[in-house]
């Protein structure tokens, strides 16, 4: 009888094995939902760490130091203006200005430049003269080459005197100031391209290209930095619809470049601009500017250069732009000019005015990589005294001594912890290239005196404990910077 309850069994395991054999369909995976962000600048943007910053802060001071020095107060304006105040005013550039979204009624647009926006402050001000500069970041929708210093947020210093003065003598000063500035951040040989917008547009008027292509054809030549004078050409007649005879006419022009004085000479010598009031005027104009670039002593910086033309439409009368004469890594580092029509565009007044722009951000480049190459030690802080503790439980003695430092001007830090080791503690002093620790011990303590330590010579010595901040001030005079 266990036979018959065997079969039953195992037949009954068999359909099991049969139903199991049957393939269950696949269990979906839930994917997970990731809440993470992408974590980056947007393009043409940066972030900058302590030891950039330390660069930069460095360049800017003494870049201020050069304004000040001649005078310039310093203004600010919003980063953003209404839309209308910024048309018209870029040429083909204005293709690149970031516009915003309608926030309530009013069109507004990032600043492309400092030199618009203090055109509208002075009109709407009723402002008649004033040096002025001003730091400030703006924004480009250009296509961004990190590595040569071309951002879409980016710094610009400006410099500029508005208001009525004597031919050419603000010109002048501008003119020694970049030669200052550029002399100042020590990045390399430069030379300061010169030309005159009335010039150029009188080798127009020679060459016979028609008034209204003056801009257009201004934009093609500003562009020879960069290309050869065959696509300049090529753009000019196929896109810009010029003659080609007359194309040909302005190369002959814009391919002279010399020293101020010999190209001057020569233009009138050849009698190439004989006949054009408004060239005879821009030269005579220039040979007054040459002038007095010989008794400030910067005639040597300058390049009198025909192919120069500056492509916003706002320039009036001299232009020019710095480049470095060692390298071609970037472009240039400075430019500017006279701009005697802008003001006027806004307020019922005109005020001339001329000025210049750093390219700080192409400076910062260089130097970077400059302080790279030659793994320069830079100082992140400003801090001049370290104080340290040799025992435990001296927290508040270490407290009381920083803030009577603080109290006396001196910059002064000290590790947070309550009993901290020595060596952390004098390691992170020479980590930072502090100067100056001040040592405090239970000897210390009892004979009211402190040890001070000068990190440059490792000498030591012990000073009295009362009115200690008067001598670290002597002791901080004689270290080295």
């Amino acid at each position: 009888m266990s036979e018959p309850v065997v079969d039953n069994v195992t037949d009954k395991v068999e359909k099991m094995e049969v139903k199991d054999k049957t393939p269950a369909p696949p269990k979906e995976k839930k994917e997970k939902k990731s809440n993470k962000v992408q974590l980056k600048t947007p393009k043409g943007t940066q972030d900058y760490n302590p030891r950039q910053m330390t660069i930069r802060e460095q360049v800017f001071d003494g870049i201020k130091q050069v304004f000040k020095r001649h005078g310039a107060v310093t203004i600010e304006t919003p980063v953003f203006e209404l839309k209308e105040t910024l048309t018209g005013k870029y040429g083909e550039d204005s293709k690149l200005i970031y516009d915003l979204q309608d926030q309530g009624g009013e069109i507004c647009s990032l600043r492309y430049d400092l030199t618009v926006p203090f055109a509208r402050y002075v009109a709407m001000n009723g402002v008649l003269n004033i040096k002025r500069y001003h730091i400030a970041r703006v924004y480009r929708r250009d296509n961004p080459i990190m590595t040569k210093g071309r951002f879409r947020e980016f710094y610009q210093c400006d410099f500029d005197i508005a208001g009525t003065y004597d031919l050419m003598v603000p010109d002048a000063e501008c003119l020694v100031m970049i030669c200052e500035i550029l002399e100042q951040v020590k990045v390399g040989d430069f030379q300061i391209k010169l030309n005159h917008r009335k010039l150029l547009d009188a080798i127009f008027a020679i060459c016979g290209v028609p008034a209204d292509k003056f801009r257009a054809i201004c934009s093609a030549v500003d562009k020879l930095d960069k290309s050869p004078w065959e696509e300049v050409r090529k753009e000019m007649v196929e896109v810009k619809a010029l003659d080609g005879a007359v194309a040909d006419k302005i190369e002959k022009f814009v391919s002279l470049k010399d020293e101020p004085i010999k190209l001057l000479q020569h233009l009138r010598t050849t009698g190439m601009c004989d006949g054009n009031k408004d060239a005879t005027e821009a030269l005579s104009q220039l040979e007054t500017l040459f002038g007095y670039l010989e008794c400030f002593g910067v005639t040597q910086h300058i390049l009198f250069d025909l192919s120069l033309a500056r492509g916003l439409d706002y320039y009036t009368g001299i232009i020019y732009e710095a480049v470095l004469t060692g390298q071609d890594r970037v472009g240039s580092i400075a430019a500017g000019g006279r701009y005697d029509g802008l003001v006027g565009m806004y307020g019922k007044k005109d005020v001339p005015a001329v000025g210049f722009s750093i390219g700080i951000e192409r400076i910062f480049t260089i130097l970077e990589d400059e302080y790279k190459k030659e793994n320069k030690k830079i100082r992140e802080n400003a801090t001049q005294v370290f104080v340290v503790q040799m025992e435990k439980d001296l927290i508040k003695e270490r407290l009381a001594i920083v803030s009577e430092l603080w109290k006396a001007g001196i910059n002064a830090e000290f590790s947070y912890k309550v009993n901290p080791k020595l060596p952390a503690q004098l390691n992170t002093a020479d980590e930072s290239n502090i100067p100056l620790i001040i040592i405090i011990g239970k000897s210390e303590v009892e004979t009211n005196s402190l040890s001070v330590k000068t990190m440059h010579d490792r000498k030591q010595v012990s000073i009295e404990r009362s009115n200690f901040t008067v001598k670290i001030k002597e002791i901080l005079s004689t270290i080295p910077k």
